[in-house]
C-alpha cells in the first residue's frame, strides 16, 4: 500500500479544488459517510452531485496535508488520518482553516474508493 491511499485523498482534494466532479464521484464509493461540524450524513451519489452543483460546497485551496497515519486494515480496506490547512477562496479570512480528517477506503473490483470521511476543524490557539 505504501503512499497509496494519501495520494487518493490528494487527488480527491485536488479535484474539490478543482470542481472535478469526475474525480471525486470515481473515488468515492455511495453512499457514502460524512461526519463533521454539520453532523453525521450518509450521502447518495445524487444528493452528492446536488451538493456539488449548486455550489454547496465552498472553492477551497489546499495548503498543507501533513502528519499524515495510514493503516491497511485488511487486504480490501484501509483507513487514513492527517492533518489538512486550507482557505475558502470567497472568504476573507486572515488564517487559513486547520482541521485533521479521518477516511476509511475500501478496494472493489481492484480499485480504491472512499466509504467514510470525517472532518473536524482545530480550535484556535
Amino acid at each position: 500500500m505504501g503512499t497509496q491511499i494519501i495520494e487518493l485523498e490528494k487527488k480527491y482534494w485536488h479535484g474539490v479544488e478543482n470542481h472535478d466532479y469526475e474525480t471525486v464521484k470515481n473515488l468515492t464509493l455511495f453512499p457514502c459517510i460524512v461526519a463533521g461540524k454539520n453532523g453525521i450524513q450518509s450521502v447518495s451519489e445524487a444528493d452528492f452531485k446536488n451538493m456539488f452543483d449548486s455550489g454547496q460546497t465552498n472553492k477551497i485551496k489546499v495548503l498543507n496535508i501533513y502528519n499524515v497515519k495510514e493503516k491497511l486494515i485488511a487486504e480490501n480496506t484501509a483507513v487514513i488520518g492527517y492533518g489538512l490547512d486550507f482557505e475558502i477562496l470567497d472568504q476573507n479570512l486572515k488564517e487559513p482553516i486547520k482541521c485533521v480528517c479521518t477516511s476509511t477506503w475500501i478496494k472493489e473490483n481492484n480499485k480504491w474508493a472512499c466509504v467514510m470521511h470525517t472532518e473536524t476543524e482545530l480550535e484556535k490557539k
